[in-house]
């Protein structure tokens, strides 16, 4: 477990940005049962917590993708800590929809972009990774090169893991849900009875908690 991706953790669980409940599980906007949710929003509210991956973002993308002439947000989650990490940076910036605009100039990608440039894409969260991988091939399709993508947190599904290997887009995060539920432990968060049923849900989301 790195040092960032446990500060990273403790963070999210310190705001309440991930709430942890097995016994009373949330439901998704997909239908999922789930023991957790996650609001990666809640931390533009806190200015220690947004500094905090503002700056973390910064040095991963300054170590890993150190010839980005851009960042790029997805929306709507991502655009505010993707425009922090380019002002951080003094890079351009622009983000993504998730789809083209039904009006005006019908644009996708907002802001000034020219075909070539090297992006690195920042997202909130990987859940499935489709919403993510939308915006990535966005961007080829304009004509950028997209290096890599960097999120706060993902939840380490193996349909998300395949479908980044698939379309072979880097991705790191600043944290992880192993991380996060080994951290929610030591914390006194949870208790270790809890941490199977957290397991058995992240290795089969989609059917958890429908099954009797």
């Amino acid at each position: 477990m790195g040092i960032f991706e446990k500060k990273t953790a403790e963070y999210l669980l310190q705001i309440k940005a991930i709430k942890l409940q097995p016994s009373n599980p949330f439901t998704w906007a997909s239908g999922w049962k789930s023991p957790i949710y996650c609001d990666n929003r809640k931390t533009l509210s806190f200015p220690e917590v947004r500094s905090y991956i503002r700056d973390s973002f910064a040095g991963l993308i300054k170590d890993m993708y150190p010839r980005a002439d851009m960042i790029a947000g997805v929306a709507t989650g991502a655009i505010a800590h993707g425009a922090l990490v380019a002002d951080k940076l003094g890079l351009p910036f622009i983000y993504v929809r998730s789809g083209a605009k039904e009006h005006g100039l019908g644009n996708q990608i907002e802001g000034y972009y020219e075909k070539g440039q090297k992006v690195v894409v920042i997202e909130d969260l990987i859940s499935t990774g489709g919403s993510s991988l939308s915006a990535v091939n966005a961007l080829r399709e304009a004509g950028c090169d997209v290096l890599g993508m960097v999120a706060i947190f993902t939840y380490e599904f193996k349909k998300a893991a395949d479908a980044f290997n698939t379309e072979k887009c880097k991705l790191n995060t600043l944290s992880t849900y192993s991380t996060l539920v080994e951290t929610a432990v030591k914390t006194g968060y949870i208790g270790q009875p809890e941490v199977e049923t957290l397991k058995k849900w992240r290795l089969d989301p989609s059917t958890w908690g429908t099954i009797k």
